[in-house]
């Protein structure tokens, strides 16, 4: 194959891993394409936890023999047994030439293991194809495995001049109905989306995915209220949609955590910092509960505390083209804020989007 095939083939097998966006955390997203004589004649990806891998789906999905095939795979074929048996030892059967591999695996029991075996059974092997693509689609799956804590992304949206809300408290709507459809994406996405107590008290969310998906992945929804005053009627806890979170401290009286329980509600209880919920202690729980990523749709008093304990890896940015003012308005991060310049969070950005007059601004913490 020539390099502007493998090329090809690799972005289909990309395009092909994203389809599973939403229903196979915290597995990785996986895509697998099979050539053979020019032509592709297999290919599928990793569709729900626990089922089977993309390179397994590609491979039922052809037709005729895949022996002497190259296999496009967007991810090192996994070498050990988990909620199914390893790739390797399927491709090797079947008899494959030559793997093409975008990215390693970077949990601990792969990490290069899965790429020997196939290079020990007299496969050739061409990894990182693509592989910055490939390691972008699966950042939280890469953040998750290596260090057992939820990718979390900070969700804002702003006027101009850097409000969220009015003085009243109006905030429907900041972003325009792009931007927002966009937004559920998102939440179609993560794992979880979490917000702060002020939040469901003033807007009663349901916090659901409601994209355009045929299939909704709602996120589980968790609730940062430190001295338990989610009120018993909130959408949150009375919608069945999807499982409700509050994390909550000792200052929650056992009463609230009593009837919480009783509606099926998880309760969290956490040591407190600076009078709130430890958020460290927290995302190291929700990541115990297998709980790979967090969509942060925060108060500004929430934002601040998640970007103070360096909780936040990644950051999306709505500005729409309104002027609010008022200094009683809120803004994306309020909290006490910074002491001085040198101590403020640096972003990197990664890119910059429009959704018609809306501009997003994607970035990371630097």
């Amino acid at each position: 194959m020539s390099r502007n095939e493998d090329l090809k083939y690799m972005q289909h097998a990309l395009s092909l891993s994203l389809k599973g966006s939403g229903f196979v955390n915290p597995n990785p997203l996986v895509g697998a394409v099979i050539v053979k004589n020019g032509e592709i004649i297999g290919e599928g990806f990793h569709k729900k936890f626990g089922q089977a891998h993309a390179e397994i789906n590609a491979i039922n999905s052809s037709a005729i023999d895949v022996a002497g095939a190259t296999m496009y795979v967007t991810m090192e074929p996994c070498n050990h047994f988990g909620k199914t048996p390893p790739c390797t030892e399927q491709i090797i059967k079947e008899k494959f030439s030559r793997i093409v591999i975008g990215m390693k695996d970077p949990n601990p029991n792969v990490k290069g293991n899965g790429i020997q075996s196939l290079i020990n059974a007299g496969i050739e092997v061409d990894a990182g194809i693509l592989e910055k693509e490939a390691k972008k689609i699966n950042e939280v799956y890469s953040n998750y495995i290596q260090s057992g804590k939820p990718f979390c992304v900070l969700k804002t949206a702003m006027t101009l001049d850097g409000k969220i809300s009015t003085y009243t408290g109006d905030s429907k709507w900041i972003s325009n109905k792009k931007s927002r459809e966009w937004v559920h994406q998102l939440r179609h996405k993560y794992s979880a989306i979490m917000v702060g107590v002020n939040t469901v008290i003033n807007d009663n969310p349901m916090l659901t995915d409601r994209s355009e998906n045929i299939y909704k992945s709602h996120p589980i929804r968790i609730i940062v209220d430190s001295s338990g005053r989610t009120p018993l009627d909130a959408n949150v806890i009375n919608s069945q949609t999807a499982k409700t979170v509050i994390a909550v401290t000792q200052k929650a009286e056992d009463s609230f955590i009593s009837i919480m329980q009783n509606k099926g509600v998880e309760i969290i209880i956490c040591p407190e910092k600076d009078n709130k919920v430890d958020l460290q202690f927290l995302v190291t729980e929700l990541g115990k509960k297998g709980i790979d990523s967090i969509l942060l749709e925060g108060g500004s008093t929430l934002n601040f505390s998640a970007l103070k304990d360096k909780i936040v890896h990644k950051l999306y940015s709505f500005i729409s083209p309104k002027l609010i003012g008022g200094e009683n308005a809120y803004t994306p991060v309020g909290g006490a804020g910074f002491k001085k310049v040198d101590d403020a969070i640096t972003l990197q950005i990664e890119k910059i989007h429009r959704f018609e007059e809306d501009i997003m601004v994607e970035a990371y913490i630097a």
